[in-house]
């Protein structure tokens, strides 16, 4: 199995210290900055150890920095358990010290009205070039305090419809292409862990399309950008072995903070959306 595909089922194997008590161990994707798809992914996985039903909705909110030198103490609390939806609260903390929260809600599958908008066009993934070849044509450009964390692979494998590189460009939308290096086999197949995977993954990039239009570089020392929150819907079951599409716009920035939103589509079908809030202020 590919070391990228094992160092990302490695973070999502919590252990469990009580009933409600998990402990999550800790990757540095962008340096010393823990990665808010990590907590994301962690607190899905947490919340449903309580629950045998699959998750239709996470909010949550990034409280302070996280650290990537030490574990990650999850405490779940179980809110309601109905006879359609089982609910869950989860924070996440490190010494002591809550960085993260989240409400999580999970429901059976069921049948009921089918709406979704049009899917977009993109040229096809086997048409696209992978997300380290574009970096490696740019990567003289890169200020050397900066290349090793830029040249970082992530644990999925992406194909940009159209690379975002680093330099300013002003533009509110973008796509690109993702899955698992590895097919998941039948021993650790779950539909919790394609959520959770979806979930560590759905955080990438889904602020950079704010950076983007506002033709802000991402290494401008003058400009601080950070994630507030992040909110997911599943809509539809997935698997994250097989290309999907993630398609990102932003549509409004104030008061120092922007709005960016992603769409999940998986064989033209809407699977997954998320909505996030990010904070760009200048330093």
């Amino acid at each position: 199995m590919n070391i990228l595909t094992q160092d990302l089922l490695y973070l999502l194997e919590l252990r469990e210290i009580d009933s409600l008590i998990f402990q999550g161990n800790c990757t540095q994707v962008f340096g010393s900055h823990l990665f808010g798809g990590q907590l994301l992914a962690q607190s899905l996985v947490a919340a449903a150890k309580t629950t045998d039903r699959p998750a239709h909705s996470l909010h949550a909110y990034f409280i302070q920095a996280g650290r990537t030198d030490i574990p990650i103490l999850y405490q779940v609390s179980n809110l309601q358990d109905g006879s359609s939806f089982s609910r869950r609260e989860v924070k996440a903390l490190q010494n002591g010290q809550l960085i993260f929260i989240a409400l999580i809600s999970f429901a059976y599958f069921e049948q009921g009205p089918e709406f979704q908008i049009a899917p977009p066009v993109y040229p096809s993934p086997d048409s696209l070039q992978p997300e380290q070849h574009h970096k490696l044509h740019v990567i003289e450009q890169v200020p050397d305090n900066h290349k090793s964390i830029f040249m970082r692979p992530f644990q999925l494998e992406i194909k940009p419809t159209q690379f975002l590189g680093f330099k300013a460009e002003s533009k509110s939308s973008y796509a690109e292409y993702f899955r698992t290096y590895d097919k998941l086999t039948l021993k650790i197949d779950s539909v919790i862990l394609h959520q959770a995977i979806m979930a560590y993954y759905s955080d990438y990039n889904l602020l950079s399309i704010s950076i983007l239009n506002h033709g802000i570089s991402y290494f401008d020392d003058k400009i601080k950008a950070i994630s507030l929150d992040h909110i997911i819907f599943f809509h539809h079951d997935f698997r994250v072995d097989e290309w999907s599409l993630y398609d990102l716009s932003t549509n409004i920035s104030s008061q120092a903070r922007s709005l960016n939103y992603g769409k999940v589509w998986q064989n033209n079908k809407l699977v997954c959306s998320t909505v996030q809030e990010c904070l760009i202020r200048k330093v």
